[in-house]
């Protein structure tokens, strides 16, 4: 059973991939699925060799249909927020199609663990879940409020009941806007919220240090650019996080 309550029916381990999700697709070079990945997303840069070499099939919310379907898949791999319901919904009709739907970091485990399982990779699976709950207990605290920045004209801002706000909420800080999803909001607005920090985000609008500049000297407040994917890639990334947080909270 995937994450959206969808059965997902394998006579063995898959060996024809198509990942639509870039963080999935990571995880599957993680698991040494070389031979089994046969298509990825314009969006899947990680590894670089897979990006160069894979086949495309488009992008998260805009797949090329036809290409999927003469790759014949017998597993492809989905994600219900980064790839739209429609396209979902026409490839259950022709393929077996895990998605998973990730709120927190129980969610992501529990992704890692099911794709291990339709994949021939149970036990690496086990120990990679085991590594990142280590990796994240030892992951220190802070406090403060944060304004997590997404995207520019308009200002976009992560809301509550997501994976970044679960990752925001695992260094001690609390998401500065109350609402869920992500919220559009004016400089003034942001203001208002009265955040410790601003956190702008590399992906999927890329901030740079002159955009940071330009936010202290309107809001003047302590503004810090901070990596997109370490907040809001699950998967094998998540190895990777606890020495990017502990990082980042010495330097607030």
């Amino acid at each position: 059973m995937d994450q959206i309550g969808q059965q997902v029916n394998l006579n063995g381990p898959a060996q024809r991939v198509v990942s639509i999700v870039p963080s999935q697709t990571e995880l599957l070079y993680y698991f040494g699925l070389e031979s089994q990945t046969i298509g990825i997303t314009k969006f899947c840069i990680h590894p670089k060799e897979w990006f160069e070499t894979k086949q495309r099939v488009g992008g998260t919310k805009n797949l090329n249909l036809d290409e999927i379907r003469a790759l014949k898949p017998d597993l492809i791999i989905a994600n219900k927020e980064e790839n739209t319901k429609e396209e979902i919904e026409a490839l259950q009709k022709e393929f077996q199609v895990y998605t998973s739907d990730i709120y927190n970091v129980p969610d992501a485990l529990g992704m890692i663990k099911d794709v291990g399982v339709l994949c021939g990779k149970e036990q690496m699976a086990v120990d990679l879940i085991d590594n990142i709950q280590e990796g994240f207990s030892e992951i220190k605290k802070t406090k403060g409020k944060v304004a997590y920045f997404i995207w520019k004209k308009p200002y976009m801002l992560v809301g509550q009941n997501n994976f970044i706000d679960s990752m925001i909420q695992n260094l001690g800080l609390t998401n500065a806007v109350e609402v869920d999803r992500y919220v559009e909001f004016t400089l003034n607005e942001v203001k208002l919220l009265k955040a410790d920090y601003l956190f702008l985000s590399t992906e999927p609008f890329p901030f740079k240090e002159s955009d940071k500049e330009e936010l202290e000297k309107q809001l003047n407040t302590r503004v810090v650019i901070v990596d997109g994917e370490m907040f809001s890639w699950y998967g094998s990334r998540m190895l990777l996080m606890k020495d990017y947080f502990n990082q980042l909270i010495r330097t607030l």
